[in-house]
């Protein structure tokens, strides 16, 4: 048994992500772009970029609910646009593309809003030709982080590493093939819901997340 077959046991969110820096010491020093997913993926991110003295900005993605129970994705979408889409899971609930099509309209009009309301007037942060490390609380499906993932790639960054406290390991399989690094402090062999491995996993606000962000905002 390895230590990621462990299921892993955080306080909250702050303790995963200074876990997760210690992890990620080889970049210290390298001054890494950080980048949670809001709203639970910020201050994993915070403390990552405080342990390895890197620049922090957000990577605003939405899930693409099911019909009737918005909390089944089929799919996620970026701010950017980008999309995954979860095609066994659309097929065996026989979502039609007209749905798709509409919620992923309206994810996405939700997903610019927000990274408007978090960064404000403030530009993200370049990627091109920087190690870029993505960051989530967890991850289950992983299509939300698969769209970030393919949205980044896009942007050319030198390296690209996702770097989570835990997740499923038929998730993070699928981001293997796709970032050039994926760092995970635990592969449960039974995933449950990401909350389980936390004893505070209460809800991030906007307003915490926009706190953080300007706490880490680059000098200028």
């Amino acid at each position: 048994m390895t230590d990621t077959d462990l299921a892993p046991r955080f306080h909250d969110r702050e303790e995963a992500g200074r876990a997760l820096g210690r992890a990620l010491r080889h970049y210290r020093g390298r001054r890494p772009i950080v980048l949670g997913i809001p709203r639970g993926g910020v201050p994993i991110a915070a403390a990552v970029a405080r342990e390895l003295g890197g620049e922090c900005d957000v990577m605003v993605a939405r899930k693409l609910g099911a019909p009737g129970y918005p909390e089944l994705a089929i799919g996620a979408v970026t701010a950017e646009g980008e999309q995954v889409l979860n095609p066994d899971t659309i097929t065996a609930l026989g979502v039609d593309d007209d749905y798709v099509r509409r919620v992923t309209e309206a994810e996405l009009a939700e997903a610019r809003a927000r990274a408007l309301r978090f960064r404000g007037d403030a530009r993200p942060l370049e990627v091109k030709d920087r190690e870029v490390i993505l960051c989530d609380d967890g991850v289950a499906t992983g299509a939300t982080i698969r769209s970030c993932v393919r949205a980044l790639c896009a942007r050319r960054p030198a390296r690209l590493i996702v770097a989570v406290p835990v997740g499923s390991r038929e998730a993070c399989r699928l981001l293997r093939r796709e970032a050039d690094e994926v760092v995970v402090l635990g592969e449960p062999e039974e995933f449950r819901a990401v909350s389980c491995y936390y004893d505070d996993f209460f809800p991030v606000s906007d307003e915490e997340v926009i706190r953080l962000l300007r706490e880490k905002a680059p000098a200028t």
